[in-house]
């Protein structure tokens, strides 16, 4: 399974982003995390099918309705054993 963490930015914090990601995820059989970082960036970490990242990259690049995404950046991991996909 292949692994990226993505970080992204703009205004994508109190807009119900992390939820969203967390949703869209799991519909594309992804698990990791989503977190809100101190400096307002969402740091997305996940796990699964190469196409299912990309498909994620693609979704985290719009968002949910409220967001205004920036920039997303992507950098590949080792590879990770995850469960679940969650929010902190």
């Amino acid at each position: 399974m292949a692994s990226a963490c993505f970080i992204v930015s703009g205004r994508v914090q109190g807009v119900f982003y992390r939820a969203s990601t967390r949703e869209q995820a799991l519909r594309l059989g992804l698990a990791g995390h989503a977190r809100n970082r101190p400096d307002g960036r969402v740091e997305v970490v996940a796990c699964g099918p190469a196409d299912a990242l990309d498909a994620l990259e693609r979704w985290l690049r719009q968002g949910p309705p409220a967001a205004r995404v920036e920039a997303v950046s992507r950098e590949a991991l080792p590879e990770q054993d995850l469960r679940g996909f969650h929010t902190g």
